[in-house]
Parts: C-alpha cells; structure tokens; sequence
C-alpha cells in the first residue's frame, strides 16, 4: 500500500502540474493573452512528491508529514468544496480544479486512515 500511495502521489503532482501550470499557458499562448493568466499558483504539487519520497525512505518524521498533509488536504479541500457547490460556475477552469480536488480528497481521505493504523509499523 505504501508504495501505490507513493506512486499515486507522483501521479497526482505531475497532473497538478499539467493542469495548474501547462494546461493554463498552453492554453493562453494559444489564444494570445498573457502566458500566466491562469496559472494557479501554489506548492502543492512539491509537497505530494516530499511525502512520496517520505512513504518510499521512511524518514523518522514520515508519520507526523503524512498525517499532517493528509489532515490539511482533506480539511482544505473539504471546505473549498463546501463553498464552490453553494454557487457553482461551471467553466473548464473550474472542472479542472474540481476534478483535480476530488482525487486529492480521495487519496488523502484514505492515506490518513492508513497512515493512522499503520504508524508504529511506518515510524519504525
């Protein structure tokens, strides 16, 4: 288990990539406007390959990292789910993101419990 949630996390990070970063300036210099118009910006995708690397070395601080990123993902997304549905607006923006999200929710809402059982076998 530990080595599919390491590989989906390296998944997860590249289509982060591809949808936060090449998607949007693709897409921008094939339209004429400025290249970073709709490039989302954010660490994310450098923190899901940290604790990919951590689940493969088992590093001492793997336990408290991935609960904690598992925790934060699944409370942040959580609430940004929470407030698009209210008023959702359906754009290829927007359907990028809440795809995206609703595998983040899924990965880390079952990496946390996983991590949760198995801490005193991955911390050791």
């Amino acid at each position: 288990m530990v080595v599919f949630f390491a590989h989906a996390l390296i998944v997860l990070a590249a289509w982060t990539v591809a949808i936060k970063y090449l998607f949007p300036l693709g897409y921008a210099l094939a339209y004429g406007l400025p290249p970073l118009a709709h490039v989302t910006w954010d660490a994310w995708p450098l923190v899901h390959l940290w604790l990919a690397w951590a689940l493969l070395r088992r590093p001492a601080y793997l336990v408290p990292l991935a609960l904690a990123v598992s925790a934060a993902e699944v409370a942040i997304v959580a609430v940004k789910f929470a407030v698009f549905l209210d008023a959702p607006e359906w754009t290829i923006w927007t359907t990028n993101w809440f795809v995206n999200k609703a595998f983040v929710l899924l990965l880390f809402a079952a990496l946390l419990p996983y991590v949760w059982v198995n801490r005193r076998r991955l911390a050791g």
